[in-house]
């Protein structure tokens, strides 16, 4: 009988902690794709919010509006993360929500440059830093409330599948941009096709919010708070004194700074190197990192759960450094795939399409050329010149250098290199799994209770928001910094990679040996 009761009181609790679990992922999830669609559609939204006289300044200006969303992540995150260690975990983190959706929503409102100007992207930069500051709180809040709900011996475990949750909020974002601009078309979704992905968020949201309104408070909290130990001041707790500040630093250079760059080179840059690198096809270098991300994400469960058994520090050292070893290796292998300069060109089967049209008081000349190469990739390129009618206009254009036609490239890879591109960014996507799967578990294990969402949302977010969210801005300016002039090649297309390659590598030294390999019990105190 008494097994009976054991048996039952085992079931009720894994069903509890798994409702726990689908309440905080839908949410978290959510916020990801939020979040996320904004850096997959890099390029569309800098040809709409920014002038489009000069494309590199206008990408890497969305790149730093992109980068302000993460950079104000630790703000959110000392913001709500008192909240949370003030008045709860589940309030919290459901205005968190509905403030990234607002703002994701809103997005997909804001008229383009043509319209209104430079207004544009100051609005659409106010509300980056709104979804920055409101995902500054989320992630501390799901991790502390999932981990204060799981078993101790299977902490890593439960917690893992909220590390899921940015990897499946990238690739639902990839998945419905997909989806949309193939319903749509290249040109509609160009124009206008690719609102639809923001505004879709705010149906995803008022589900996700339904949920999290049933859900209770963390039962450790609310333990705390019953016996009126909550913390008075969790900042002034978490960061003024000694020992805690020492273990926030830790937690930072030891493990999510380095996380964080790795984290973001195997999923963001992964993409931005497929498309600006090496030129793939929009579609096709999506499928890329979506198939990739689908074999993976099981990973981060796998790891997760073997953190319970040998540790969280062995696994994630590990991550770093075969990061650090393998990346330029592989952007290499992956820069070489796609390399025209290494393929045989089938000359006769080139075509070029030459189409003269007016638009209003300009001259469009659109010239497609396309090409075939032996080993079955196929090369498009697109060049649309518009040239004023008016002499004295088109003398002022010329005179300021801006009559330089947009230039749009692509390459489709054959079969056998699309599966070697799979497995290329997959590799990178383990490497991912690795530091991100036990990542909650150990920053929540090491700070106490009545402080926990402050103190472990600072490190991570810090360690993500601006290490991690700077890899895109700060390696495509590293790029460009080996351009020998505006309309050559860049002479070193990897030298990206020396960002995350040196964090990670800090991180991976300072982590091995500062950080301890044990767990505690995570004691109310």
């Amino acid at each position: 009988m008494a097994n009976h009761v054991t048996n039952v009181s085992q079931t009720e609790e894994v069903t509890s902690t798994r409702r726990v679990i689908a309440a905080s992922s839908v949410g978290t999830l959510i916020e990801w794709y939020d979040f996320y669609i904004f850096g997959s559609l890099a390029k569309i939204i800098s040809e709409q919010f920014f002038p489009k006289d000069n494309p590199t300044a206008a990408l890497l200006a969305t790149l730093a509006t992109f980068a302000a969303g993460f950079v104000v992540r630790p703000f959110g995150a000392l913001f709500f993360g008192r909240l949370g260690d003030l008045i709860g975990r589940k309030y919290t983190f459901l205005v968190t929500l509905i403030i990234m959706g607002g703002s994701t929503f809103a997005i997909g409102l804001v008229p383009g440059y043509k319209t209104i100007g430079f207004v544009a992207p100051a609005i659409v930069f106010i509300l980056r830093l709104l979804q920055g500051l409101a995902l500054g709180g989320e992630y501390g809040g799901a991790a502390t409330y999932v981990a204060e709900h799981s078993p101790v011996d299977k902490r890593g475990f439960w917690t893992s599948f909220i590390q899921t949750t940015a990897t499946f909020g990238l690739f639902v974002s990839l998945g419905v941009i997909l989806i949309v601009r193939q319903t749509l078309g290249v040109e509609t979704f160009t124009d206008w096709g690719w609102r639809v992905p923001f505004l879709l968020s705010i149906f995803l949201v008022a589900i996700s919010v339904y949920i999290r309104m049933k859900m209770s408070e963390s039962p450790l909290f609310a333990k705390l708070k019953k016996e009126g130990k909550t913390s008075a001041n969790p900042l002034a707790e978490s960061f003024q004194k000694k020992d805690n500040l020492k273990m926030v630093l830790l937690a930072l250079l030891g493990a999510t700074a380095g996380q964080g760059v790795v984290w973001y080179t195997g999923q963001f840059y992964a993409l931005s190197f497929l498309q600006n690198a090496c030129n793939v096809e929009f579609v096709q270098s999506n499928y890329i990192i979506s198939v990739a991300l689908i074999i993976g994400t099981p990973f981060f469960v796998l790891f997760g759960a073997l953190s319970d058994k040998i540790g969280r520090k062995y696994i994630m050292m590990t991550g770093m450094l075969v990061a650090v070893l393998a990346y330029r290796p592989i952007y290499t292998m992956m820069y070489n795939e796609a390399d025209l300069k290494q393929k045989t060109e089938i000359a006769e089967q080139t075509k070029v399409d030459v189409k003269h049209e007016l638009k209003g008081t300009d001259s469009l000349t659109t010239t497609v050329t396309t090409k075939a190469f032996s080993d079955g990739t196929t090369y498009k390129e697109t060049v649309k010149a518009t040239v004023p009618l008016d002499p004295a206009k088109k003398a002022e254009l010329e005179a300021a250098g801006k009559l330089k036609p947009e230039t749009k490239k692509e390459t489709t890879l054959p079969q056998n290199v699309f599966y070697k591109m799979i497995g290329l960014v997959l590799i990178q996507v383990i490497f991912v799994t690795m530091v991100y799967g036990p990542i909650a578990a150990f920053l929540v294990e090491i700070f106490p209770t009545r402080i926990r969402y402050t103190s472990m949302s600072l490190p991570y977010h810090i360690g993500n928001g601006v290490f991690g969210g700077l890899v895109p801005l700060i390696s495509t300016r590293l790029v460009e910094a080996t351009r020998p002039g505006p309309d050559l090649p860049p002479s070193d297309p990897l030298a990206g990679l020396w960002y995350p390659i040196l964090i990670a590598g800090v991180s991976f030294v300072i982590g091995t040996l500062y950080i301890s390999n044990k767990t505690n019990n995570m004691d109310v105190e």
